[in-house]
């Protein structure tokens, strides 16, 4: 059984400048979540607390998870405060007692709160696989949204760890569960 965690995908993430092919990720992770429920998996989504003012400040409309999303009544939320969700949360005790033979990662920012859980996932001792069309990000100053996207998947799959961390498409994993 897998995990999927689906980091920060809340409505604030649309201030500022656009998110590289939200819409498709939106709909990737939609795919995903599905198959993962449907293998009687775990879906944890994230959900970033900003401070007072904030985009993501909890209770205004920004922290909300987009509407787009499909999440179920069975889904875990984790609510975090860093870009490291593992750092003063449940998310190590929920996984510990899903115990899944790999977890899924999406989400928003590539560079920033995915990057930290990645890193932290496999830290924990999980075998990560990260959805390598699943995260976005908006352009930075000095790259562009499909570099930064590019420059993580490759720094990711190449990272030394006692775990296996894969970086693979939706559609791969999809299709090797027999869902295309």
């Amino acid at each position: 059984m897998d995990a999927m965690i689906v980091v920060d995908m809340q409505v604030g993430l649309r201030d500022g400048a656009p998110k590289h092919d939200l819409p498709n990720v939106l709909d990737r992770i939609n795919r995903l979540t599905a198959m993962v429920r449907r293998r009687s998996g775990t879906v944890v989504w994230i959900q970033h607390c900003g401070g007072a003012g904030d985009a993501f400040e909890p209770n205004r409309p920004g922290w909300l998870f987009l509407p787009e999303l499909d999440r179920h009544p069975s889904d875990v939320v984790v609510q975090k405060t860093l870009n490291d969700p593992f750092a003063g949360t449940a998310l190590q005790a929920i996984l510990e007692e899903v115990a899944p033979a790999r977890v899924l990662i999406a989400g928003w920012a590539t560079d920033f709160c995915v990057d930290a859980t990645v890193r932290s996932t496999v830290s924990h001792d999980h075998v990560v696989v990260v959805v390598s069309d699943g995260h976005t990000v908006s352009d930075r100053p000095h790259l562009d949204a499909p570099a930064v996207i590019r420059h993580h998947n490759w720094v990711w799959s190449n990272l030394i760890s006692k775990r296996s961390i894969r970086v693979v498409p939706t559609a791969e994993l999809l299709v090797a569960l027999g869902r295309p």
